[in-house]
């Protein structure tokens, strides 16, 4: 009989220590649990926060301004359009360089014929 209390006493002691390692794990991922929670929460306010600031630095007025401020670049204008027009019939040159033959050079506003302009259609949606 003393045996026996014996080995229950020591299952209830295994299970007490048991129950109680388990606990301190459960509180210890909950606290791990709660801090990768915050930690999303942060990222994506700070994704939000890029968001705006991408779509603040991406705005056309804004790209309008730094190209003419820091490229000294322009609006085009008819008069300074350069068109270039290759010879219709060839698609490519001597020894596969892409070359066309001689190219025009047209300077000005400049129309072409309606023959030769392409068609005015809306492209094809891409599946």
């Amino acid at each position: 009989m003393t045996r026996l209390n014996l080995v229950l006493l020591l299952v209830l002691v295994a299970s007490a220590l048991s129950l109680v390692h388990q606990q301190y794990e459960a509180r210890r991922l909950f606290v791990a649990l709660e801090r990768a929670n915050a930690a999303a929460d942060r990222l994506a306010s700070d994704h939000e926060q890029l968001q705006v600031q991408k779509r603040t630095l991406a705005a056309p007025a804004r790209v309008q301004q730094l190209a003419s401020e820091r490229l000294q670049m322009r609006p085009i204008h008819p008069g300074i359009t350069e068109v270039l027009v290759l010879p219709i019939g060839s698609s490519s040159g001597p020894a596969g360089t892409g070359a066309a033959g001689p190219v025009q050079r047209l300077q000005g506003p400049v129309a072409a014929p309606a023959a030769s302009r392409p068609p005015l259609v809306s492209p094809e949606p891409r599946p």
